[in-house]
């Protein structure tokens, strides 16, 4: 535990932490591993480099060291964008096992400091929800990961809701990751008069892949996922991929007389889904993510390594609220939510 504003201990659990293996680098990773060969190369703003690749893959002395010196107490990690979501059935049933292996038996090494969201096989449902059952009972661990859509289906799909069955069985949450829209629409919306560099960013960091899962977390609530799973909880980051700006709209063009739900559309958004930092350090946001959904609902994450633990640590002790509040956001509400 490091010292916190006024010299208070202050215990900090970061929720959106990235790690890969070399498996999934000399798989689905390729495109990082291409970034890392074209010199000055970009992604969320950040230059990627070969220490970039050094932190994903360092599960032991580099990353403890990183939280040390950024006075993290612990992480909570998941397999980094693409994960497993868009490989075919038996790719992402092998990668996600034994991915989901590594990450346990770090874990063990250091049980005080790492812990773990499962990479599960969403293509086939209910093997995915099986290795989600596997990695909660047997490792632990304390949700999944899904990064974005399926081979462009959506978790609205009703194909999909064995794993949201099994999620809220285990009462675990899924941690709701962007990833780039499917092709199609990159080429429609985001295409255009500048260069491919500009199109990627656009359609990834910049824009696309934010309105993306917001769009992805309205389809579950729009298909009456909460209504079918009441105990179901989603988390996204980035303050809430622009959901907290849009809400008050939400609620009044999208009322209960058209959507046939149970509750309004702003409930759902309030108590079936948690929010976290993960890089976007801008105390406009926060505000209007805490003035939109509570205090209860907001979640520390850095986005690790993609992000600075540093700055992330300073924005939390900057922010306008209370030390009993701070410390909701610090790590109560993950302790709750997560079962740590």
């Amino acid at each position: 535990m490091v010292s916190g504003k006024n010299g208070q201990e202050l215990l900090t659990i970061t929720l959106e932490e990235h790690f890969a293996t070399q498996e999934f680098m000399d798989g689905p990773g390729r495109r990082l591993n291409d970034q890392v060969q074209a010199s000055g190369s970009h992604t969320a703003g950040e230059i990627i480099t070969s220490h970039l690749i050094d932190q994903l893959l360092d599960l032991d002395e580099l990353r403890i060291a990183d939280m040390d010196d950024a006075g993290i107490d612990m992480q909570v990690l998941s397999l980094t964008s693409p994960g497993v979501e868009q490989l075919d059935v038996k790719d992402a049933v092998d990668l996600a096992r034994s991915t989901n292996d590594r990450l346990a038996e770090a874990i063990r090494r250091h049980p005080d400091r790492l812990a773990g969201l499962a990479a599960i096989p969403n293509a086939s449902p209910k093997t995915a929800a099986g290795e989600l059952e596997r990695t909660v009972n047997q490792y632990s661990f304390k949700g999944a990961v899904i990064n974005g859509h399926i081979k462009s289906r959506y978790l609205d799909d009703p194909f999909f809701w064995p794993i949201l069955e099994s999620a809220e069985a285990l009462q675990v949450p899924i941690y709701l990751h962007p990833t780039p829209p499917p092709q199609p629409v990159i080429q429609a919306s985001y295409a255009g008069n500048f260069s491919p560099e500009v199109v990627y960013g656009l359609s990834a960091a910049a824009w696309g892949w934010h309105i993306e899962t917001a769009t992805h977390i309205l389809r579950i609530v729009l298909s009456g996922v909460f209504d079918r799973y009441p105990g179901l909880q989603f988390v996204i980051g980035h303050m809430g991929e622009a959901l907290p700006f849009m809400l008050p709209r939400l609620e009044r063009t999208l009322p209960m007389e058209t959507t046939h739900l149970q509750r309004p559309i702003g409930d759902y958004l309030r108590e079936n889904v948690y929010y976290t930092f993960s890089g976007f350090n801008y105390t406009q946001n926060f505000l209007d993510l805490l003035l939109q959904v509570g205090i209860d609902r907001i979640l520390f994450s850095a986005d690790y390594p993609y992000s600075s633990m540093e700055a992330a640590r300073v924005f939390l002790e900057q922010l306008p609220v209370s030390p009993g509040d701070r410390a909701k956001i610090a790590h109560r509400n993950a302790e709750r939510l997560m079962r740590l």
